[in-house]
Parts: C-alpha cells; sequence; structure tokens
C-alpha cells in the first residue's frame, strides 16, 4: 500500500523530462497529480490500445500510406494545440486526452508493425 503512494513522487520527476505537468492540464488520481498532463496521458493511452490491435491487425502498409496515416492521427492534436497556443479557444483536460488518442494509438501501431515483421522490405506488414 506504501508504494501506491510512494509511486507517484518516484515517477514524477521522470515525467518531468517529457511534460509540462501543469496542474491545471493533469488529471489527478486519489488527489494526486498524473506525472504527465491530460494529452500526454491520451498519446500513452492510445499506444497501450495500439497493442492489442496490432497484435490481432498485421496489415500491409506502403510507407507512404503510413506517414498519411500518422498525420491525420496527428491532426486533432495539432489543431487543438494551436488553438490553445493561439489563445482562440481554451480546451479541457478530456478534451485534449481525446484529441491525442488518435496519435497514441496510431504511432504506437505503426511502430509494432514493423518491429513485428523485423525486416526492413519497404512494407510495413
Amino acid at each position: 500500500m506504501l508504494l501506491l503512494f510512494a509511486a507517484p513522487r518516484l515517477i514524477f520527476p521522470v515525467g518531468a523530462f517529457i511534460c509540462h505537468q501543469r496542474p491545471e492540464r493533469s488529471f489527478f488520481f486519489h488527489g494526486q497529480q498524473l506525472p504527465v498532463c491530460a494529452r500526454c496521458t491520451g498519446v500513452y493511452a492510445g499506444a497501450a490500445l495500439a497493442v492489442p490491435a496490432a497484435l490481432i491487425a498485421a496489415v500491409a502498409l506502403a510507407p507512404s500510406r503510413a506517414r498519411r496515416m500518422l498525420i491525420a492521427a496527428a491532426l486533432p492534436t495539432a489543431i487543438t494545440w494551436t488553438l490553445e497556443f493561439a489563445g482562440v479557444m481554451p480546451f479541457s483536460n478530456v478534451s485534449r486526452f481525446t484529441a491525442a488518442l488518435p496519435l497514441g494509438f496510431t504511432a504506437a501501431w505503426l511502430v509494432f508493425a514493423v518491429l513485428r515483421r523485423g525486416k526492413p522490405d519497404g512494407m510495413i506488414r
């Protein structure tokens, strides 16, 4: 039980290397701030969801199609980030999380698909 409450304090400094960790942009669980913001949490949650999908679906993709898929998946995150940065529109943590899910899912799925095949033959299978 002690480890459950000590773990966030141990992991939080690691998250600082990849995330701003602003409290107002982070989720809290049992009163403890998660070690990354809502957007980063969405990327990681999407990546975690991609692993079972990548295990099941071995789809052949040309590299250009894989790039297009990744760009399309990044659009929701890019749009929400740009609108927030420009001061045009604020977004909630749930919106940031949801916009980042496709990016995490697609990136992890493509990486896993390449690693699963293990040979660079010009196609992601």
